[in-house]
């Protein structure tokens, strides 16, 4: 993230299509186009594995599988495992918000009838693939696929509640349930090996146009989640599997009881005896996704923050020892370069900032909270903004910027007009410039904001369970009128590189644009994935396929 860019933060669910849901269909690779056509190079998401508990994509039942949600009924029908009288006449539920309760019965039936049209050999070509996936995935797919079976028949995800001889995973049931679940268990990986399929045809697509993905790893997993199901030990937890602690934050900007999040806490000691390499399996997997990785909660790593597992509030903790600079080394001298960022708000302290500077790690800066509290008294406007940073107007657990503008007293609003040059009509966007003007590298912009909409466009509500992470673009909302403002924002702040994108295939439908992505990701793959010749991987491509083509004509 050493170039000077910008870019969106929108999560996939958020979308717009023709079903219940926001997938990696052809509607992802409109955004795409979007993207290019507004001068963006970042798409900032969140975490894309399965929805943990009221749909949040922070507390997954696994850190390393996909969201079934996200597949695209489109492309299953376009590789042959759906036609379209199975997927049947969309359905959207309600404009602007995603239906989980739709989805989730719409994708499972679909998905079921896929797994069985590819079981029946209606796809037998692409069964070698589908084991080739399983076998590179081993690490993690026969557990997880297992514990989903298991977890479908016993009606839970918590594991605790399981017959003994599966919560303790004796060998003896494990074996068992592996030969009593091996179609289920099949399913499940069939699920997977699709999820990968359609990540990466929409990887190609957004590295052959210039757009690289940003990834978000929350530092824990749920406790009823196949990655503490299968190492019990590399967490806190007593004789029953139960945690004795769990995660949390002390009182703070969001909540002045604190936030509890009921997540089990790290036994760092076993995990450094075993060399960390849950923690570098899980990294190598999040990498083969992403171009950059945000780390979430980074002060984890130095300390956690641990609450009795019986308390009914965070105000009651204590911090333990995390990670710390012996695990960042470990991960340094595995992957050599660290394309990793990481959200350091809250009470950061010296041995946060250290970490951060020995191992090279830009922290993150938002807006909202630098005019926030203090308005008058600004000490930090963007352009002192380190480069390595990234800078956000506000982020997926801020308000939107117009709701977040209301909630300020009448005085606070004056002093901000005052320091933007903006009226109340135009903060939106002067908070945005404020953004893109900063001195840091990368600037990242929610898609709400450049929409203008309110709080009822917020993502989430931090401390609140219920009612989150169901905004949803309405259909037709990113217009070539707003893609043009950005790019002319994007410019004016120097964050744009004209020679570095590509002009927008607005004409060319999406199975000639998904086929010239392909060939284009083909070549930077030979070229060592190294950026900076996108546009001449893209006309290359282009050009090479219009000559197969008119061979094709004169044979």
């Amino acid at each position: 993230m050493n170039q000077r860019a910008s870019g969106i933060l929108l999560h996939p669910t958020s979308l717009p299509n023709a079903y219940p849901i926001g997938d990696l269909g052809p509607g992802a690779n409109a955004f795409v186009d979007f993207m290019v056509e507004s001068g963006q190079r970042w798409w900032q998401m969140l975490p894309i594995g399965p929805a943990g508990g009221e749909n949040s994509p922070y507390s997954s039942p696994s850190a390393f599988a996909g969201n079934p949600l996200l597949l695209s009924p489109d492309r299953l029908i376009e590789q042959g495992f759906l036609n379209r009288h199975e997927v049947g006449l969309p359905a959207s539920g309600n404009e602007g918000w995603v239906n989980y309760s739709l989805a989730i019965r719409l994708k499972e039936g679909w998905l079921r009838k896929a797994f069985e049209n590819f079981d029946k050999n209606r796809q037998g070509g692409a069964k070698p693939d589908f084991e080739e996936f399983a076998s590179v995935e081993d690490f993690w797919l026969d557990d997880f696929s297992l514990f989903s079976a298991i977890q479908d028949k016993e009606g839970t995800l918590d594991w605790t509640r399981w017959n003994p001889g599966l919560r303790d995973r004796q060998a003896e049931s494990v074996i068992h349930a592996k030969n009593l679940f091996r179609g289920d268990m099949r399913y499940h990986k069939f699920v997977q090996w699709q999820f990968a399929v359609q990540w990466k045809e929409l990887r190609a697509y957004s590295a052959s146009r210039g757009v690289r993905l940003i990834g978000d790893i929350p530092l824990f997993v749920a406790h009823q989640s196949a990655d503490v199901w299968v190492h019990p030990r590399l967490f806190k937890l007593d004789a029953e599997g139960s945690p004795t602690v769990v995660a949390g934050v002390p009182p703070d900007y969001f909540s002045p009881t604190g936030q509890l999040w009921g997540l089990p806490v790290y036994n760092w000691v076993a995990l450094q005896t075993e060399g960390y390499q849950w923690w570098l399996e899980r990294l190598r997997a999040a990498f083969d996704r992403f171009d950059v990785i945000r780390l979430d909660h980074f002060i984890g790593f130095v300390r956690t923050y641990e609450v009795s597992a019986t308390a009914k509030t965070a105000m009651k903790g204590h911090y333990q020892p995390g990670g710390g600079a012996a695990f960042m080394e470990v991960v340094r001298n595995t992957f050599g370069s660290l394309p990793l960022f990481a959200e350091d708000l809250g009470s950061t302290s010296s041995d946060v900032v250290t970490l951060l500077d020995q191992f090279q790690i830009p922290g993150t800066r938002v807006l909202q909270f630098e005019f926030d509290s203090n308005i008058h008294a600004h000490s930090a406007p963007p352009a002192l903004h380190t480069k390595k940073s990234v800078v956000y107007t506000g982020t997926h657990d801020n308000d939107t910027t117009a709701g977040w503008y209301r909630t300020l007293s009448g005085m606070q609003r004056i002093a901000l007009q005052e320091k933007l040059g903006a009226n109340s009509q135009e903060i939106v966007w002067a908070m945005i410039r404020d953004a893109l003007a900063s001195q840091t590298n990368p600037a990242i912009i929610p898609a709400q904001d450049l929409l203008e909409l309110g709080s009822e466009a917020r993502m989430n509500f931090p401390g609140i369970a219920k009612g989150n992470w169901a905004w949803r673009l309405k259909d037709g909302a990113l217009t070539r009128e707003l893609a043009h403002k950005m790019r002319g924002l994007t410019i004016e702040c120097a964050r744009l590189n004209t020679g570095e994108f590509i002009p927008a295939s607005w004409n060319q439908d999406d199975e000639t644009a998904s086929r010239i992505a392909k060939r284009a990701y083909e070549l930077y793959e030979q070229r060592g994935r190294q950026n900076g010749c996108a546009v001449q991987d893209w006309e290359r491509a282009l050009r090479e396929l219009e000559m197969e083509g008119m061979r094709g004509k004169t044979m």
